[in-house]
């Protein structure tokens, strides 16, 4: 499904960004897509393309494997609006065959250099603002400690101009989420490594040069 603006976007992105793919980073259950607004009918035309997986009976938004498929993780569309000024704005975009949750805090997404892999073009966002979406998060506990060591997954393979840029996102954000970001900063630091996860340790350098920087004004 090749429409302009969507971006695969949260968990399975640091595993895309290993050499090869190799998927070893992060298990997840799921592959999350977000979808321009103005890219929304767009994407409802080319549902028919998708086989093997059926929206969900509970959650429309939501596509799961059929009965058949066992090889398949299942699909969900979020709604993505770029015209939010506010990151923590959200609202519900109703439709019969696609309804969106539009997610305040993916404003904050850009598309970044794309992905091949064996033929397949993978759209993906730039890693730094995916990172501050991540950052500043509301979930708490084992959801919350997972999305900082997407993080940390993500973090490891920033240099240079994409770090720049995760410090001036944070410094365009309002006072609470400046302060909610260095709070989950602060606990991405003192994280210890899980299994199949990104090891935070790793990072701990890099993260406590972000917090220093974001200090200076």
């Amino acid at each position: 499904m090749r429409v302009p603006g969507v971006l695969v976007i949260g968990s399975e992105v640091p595993n895309l960004l290993e050499p090869g793919a190799a998927a070893t980073l992060v298990v997840s259950q799921d592959v999350d897509l977000a979808i321009p607004v103005a890219s929304h009918h767009s994407v409802k035309e080319r549902l028919a393309e998708i086989t093997g997986l059926v929206q969900s009976d509970d959650e429309p938004s939501v596509w799961v494997p059929d009965s058949s498929r066992t090889d398949l993780i299942e699909l969900n569309f979020l709604g993505l609006d770029p015209s939010i000024v506010d990151p923590m704005d959200s609202y519900e975009r109703p439709d019969d065959l696609l309804p969106l949750m539009v997610f305040g805090p993916l404003s904050l997404l850009s598309p970044g250099p794309p992905l091949e892999i064996d033929g397949l073009v993978i759209p993906l966002p730039r890693a730094s603002g995916l990172v501050v979406e991540k950052l500043i998060s509301d979930r708490s506990g084992e959801k919350g400690d997972r999305d900082l060591l997407v993080v940390a997954g993500l973090l490891a393979h920033m240099r240079g101009q994409d770090l720049t840029h995760v410090i001036q996102l944070i410094r365009g954000l309002g006072v609470e989420l400046r302060h909610a970001v260095r709070s989950n900063l602060t606990i991405l630091s003192l994280l210890e490594p899980r299994a199949s996860m990104p090891d935070p340790r790793s990072m701990r350098t890099l993260v406590a040069e972000l917090l220093d920087q974001l200090e200076e004004r």
